[in-house]
């Protein structure tokens, strides 16, 4: 028991060597990375530096997915294809530059949830991960790190 407690007080001890601003960008860098990644799949086009950035140019496959295999009760499919691919694009470069942080946060909750209900109800233990992330970046914002600081001053 004693051991367990001298591991408890330095990992304590170790997690305060650990500032703030580094946990937030790293949750920005995080999410980020996530809906990206989301985002480049649903994008057609060709590639700048390895990465998609014809954001209108949502392809094919991704309007046959939402039509046939996500199905949202809502709205029509070719609409939510268009509004998901703009909000993972959009969203996660917000985040990761630390710009309407908390909005960006809040709107990938809200999709998260959408996901989960509604397209893959079985893989809540993901997104629980992400949503608790987005959560901390709701409460917290964007740390010391993030151009809202250069537009605040």
């Amino acid at each position: 028991m004693k051991l367990i407690f001298l591991i408890d007080v330095y990992a304590k001890k170790l997690g305060t060597l650990l500032p703030e601003w580094l946990l937030l960008l790293a949750s920005r860098v995080a999410v980020f990375m996530i809906f990206w990644t989301s985002a480049q799949n649903k994008l057609g086009g060709s590639t700048i530096m390895g990465q998609k950035w014809m954001f209108w140019d949502v392809n094919h496959s991704t309007l046959m997915l939402f039509e046939y295999e996500y199905a949202l009760p809502f709205i029509p499919a070719k609409t939510a294809a268009y509004i998901t691919t703009w909000a993972e694009f959009f969203l996660s470069l917000f985040l990761l530059l630390g710009l309407f942080t908390r909005v960006s946060a809040l709107s990938l909750i809200i999709i998260t949830l959408v996901i989960q209900v509604f397209v893959y109800p079985g893989a809540w233990a993901s997104h629980l991960l992400w949503a608790v992330v987005l959560i901390y970046l709701l409460k917290n914002g964007s740390g010391a790190i993030a151009l809202e600081n250069i537009r605040r001053t």
